[in-house]
């Protein structure tokens, strides 16, 4: 299969948000990045680590073309390799915590026989659209990070690559800012009722159309939460939604920011809530020709400009 990346660009006429002022994130360099690991590599689970170190390499190779400082952060799980990749300003010249961090991830895996377009290409296109928005001056303190493995069988265990990173930095006692976590950001609907809840009475308060983007924490982050959508909005005009609620309600810890968590940091993820919304969720059919890549970007838009104002 041809790659999606011939045709490449690293230099071109960007838009301007009117909003931030900025750059604007480009809905095709999200389409190019979601085509290439959903069609072009197609499912990533763990069971396939050649494939996994296939696309940590491709990453990483993107991060360094664009300047940034790359570690491979690499752990063991079953008997095989996998690979954080995790990409720091080259121009920081700081000491080493006299700047808290502020973490952006994604992960990069998918269950078996899904594609994985949205779930979770659109998280890692985000990730690669924000490296390239903020390159020319990434803000002292950003780390993006290209987490290996998130989806069952190592869910909600130390075996994921969010859990190992952000246990690293625990135990190397490092400052963190707040954690921002992409997970689904690429598909929308602004058909009536559209949109679920884990609630039955959630609709009363959100809107019944799955057109927004959803900031989700635990009660802990409600202030993280707080300062993240506040700057977020600034910098795109796509509605944006927020919760914070115990993880008793369903879904609120259902990606990497939970990692965080568990070690103490404020961190929320980013998301158009998944199965709530996305009816091909962990199946086949998550393909890159159900995805909004124009809303998409406005995501990365907002995203921009959280990190500019918040790291």
């Amino acid at each position: 299969m041809k790659s999606y990346f011939n045709d490449f660009k690293m230099e071109r006429q960007q838009n301007v948000s009117g909003r931030s002022g900025f750059p604007c994130a480009d809905p095709d360099e999200m389409r190019h990045w979601i085509e290439y690991l959903a069609l072009e590599i197609g499912p990533r689970p763990y069971s396939s680590p050649k494939l996994l170190r296939k696309v940590a390499d491709r990453l990483s190779e993107n991060f360094k073309n664009l300047g940034y400082s790359v570690d491979e952060q690499l752990y063991y799980y079953k008997g095989e390799i996998y690979y954080n990749i995790c990409a720091s300003p080259k121009t920081e010249r700081i000491e080493q915590g006299s700047v808290p961090l502020l973490v952006v991830g994604a992960h990069y895996d998918t269950v078996p026989h899904s594609p994985g377009a949205d779930d979770n290409a659109s998280g890692i296109a985000g990730i690669m659209e924000l490296a390239r928005l903020i390159s020319k001056d990434p803000p002292p303190g950003v780390r993006l990070v290209a987490f290996a493995l998130e989806e069952p069988p190592v869910f909600r265990t130390r075996y994921m690559g969010s859990f190992v990173y952000a246990g690293r930095l625990k135990s190397s006692n490092a400052s963190v800012r707040g954690m921002i976590c992409l997970d689904m950001i690429a598909y929308y609907s602004d058909r009536p009722k559209s949109q679920s809840f884990p609630m039955f009475f959630m609709d009363r308060f959100y809107p019944d159309a799955g057109n927004f983007i959803a900031l989700v924490g635990n009660t802990k982050s409600t202030k993280w939460t707080k300062e993240v959508k506040n700057a977020f909005s600034k910098g795109t005009d796509l509605p944006v939604e927020s919760l914070n609620a115990p993880a008793i309600v369903v879904g609120v810890d259902f990606s990497d920011h939970r990692s965080f968590n568990r070690f103490g940091y404020p961190a929320l993820l980013v998301t158009d809530t998944a199965f709530y919304r996305n009816r091909n969720y962990h199946r086949p059919s998550d393909m890159p020709k159900t995805l909004d890549y124009h809303r998409a970007a406005k995501v990365v838009d907002g995203l921009a400009c959280a990190v500019r104002t918040l790291a």
